[in-house]
C-alpha cells in the first residue's frame, strides 16, 4: 500500500508550476534573494509536473511515493538507466550552464583519471541542444559521485548553505548526491533548504519530503550533524559547491 505524502497544506500551491511558486516558505521565514544569473534562479525555476504526478523510471514504471517525494521536475530522463543521483546533479548544472551561454564552463570530470571533458570540445563545432545531451549521456557513463564530491568545493559550515549546494557521499560501492534547490531564512538568520534528488534505476528528479518535520516539510532546517533524508542519511559535513 502506497503511503500518503505528508506535508504541510498551508506550504503548497498545487496548481504552481516552479518550485518557487509552487512552495511557499513557512512563517516568519523568507527566501534569501539571489541574482538573475545565478544557479540557484534556476532551481527555483525548475519547471514541476502536475502535483501528484508519480516519479517515472526510464523505462517507463512508476516509483511508489512511499512519502519519499512531494512533486516531479518536468524535465526529460532518457530512455537508458543513466540519469541516477550524481548524473542528475550534473545534469542541472549542466543545463543551467547552457541555458546561460556558459559552454566553456561546461565540463565534468571521469572517475577514471580525474580529468574534466568539456562539452565545447566534444561539440567540435555543434553547439544545439541535441548535441548537449549526447555529451551529458557521455558524462553520466564515465562520472559518478565520487568523481563529483573530489571536483566540488567543501562548505565548511552548513550555516553557509546556497542554493546549489550539494550533499554528496562517495559511498562502496555506491554512494549519493542530493541537490539544495532552495534556501529561506528567518530575522535570526537561520535557514531552512530544499532538497532535490534521483536515485537508482534511474528516475526523474523529485522534490523531497521531510519525514523528521511533518510541519516544516518539505523544508529542512540548517543544522550541524545528520541530515535524514527519504532514502539516504548524510552528514552536515558531506555539503559541497560548485566553483564559479
Amino acid at each position: 500500500m502506497q503511503e500518503e505524502t505528508n506535508v504541510q497544506e498551508s506550504l503548497i500551491h498545487p496548481e504552481e508550476k516552479t518550485i518557487e511558486t509552487r512552495f511557499n516558505t513557512p512563517k516568519n521565514y523568507t527566501r534569501i534573494p539571489l541574482e538573475a544569473t545565478h544557479f540557484g534562479t534556476y532551481l527555483r525555476n525548475l519547471p514541476l509536473k502536475s502535483f501528484n504526478s508519480p516519479v517515472k523510471y526510464f523505462d517507463g514504471r512508476e516509483k511508489p511515493n512511499n512519502n519519499v517525494y512531494i512533486s516531479v521536475v518536468d524535465m526529460e530522463i532518457g530512455t537508458r538507466d543513466l540519469q541516477q543521483c550524481a548524473d542528475a546533479v550534473m545534469r542541472l548544472r549542466g543545463e543551467f550552464l547552457f541555458e546561460q551561454k556558459r559552454l566553456n564552463d561546461i565540463h565534468f570530470n571521469f572517475l577514471s583519471d580525474g580529468k574534466p571533458r568539456y562539452f565545447k570540445k566534444y561539440a567540435n563545432g555543434d553547439h544545439s541542444y541535441k548535441k548537449f545531451r549526447k555529451y551529458m549521456n557521455y558524462i553520466f557513463a564515465y562520472a559518478n559521485t565520487a568523481s563529483l564530491r573530489l571536483e566540488l568545493t567543501r562548505v565548511v559550515d552548513i550555516k553557509d548553505i546556497q542554493v546549489g549546494d550539494v550533499f554528496i557521499q562517495k559511498g562502496n560501492p555506491f554512494g549519493h548526491a542530493i541537490i539544495v534547490v532552495d534556501v529561506a531564512k528567518n530575522e535570526q538568520g537561520e535557514k531552512i533548504f530544499m532538497l532535490a534528488q534521483s536515485y537508482m534505476p534511474a528516475q526523474e528528479t523529485q522534490i523531497l519530503v521531510n519525514r523528521q518535520n511533518s510541519q516544516l516539510s518539505p523544508w529542512y532546517k540548517a543544522e550541524k550533524g545528520e541530515l535524514h533524508t527519504p532514502e539516504w542519511t548524510f552528514e552536515s559535513s558531506d555539503l559541497r559547491r560548485f566553483k564559479e
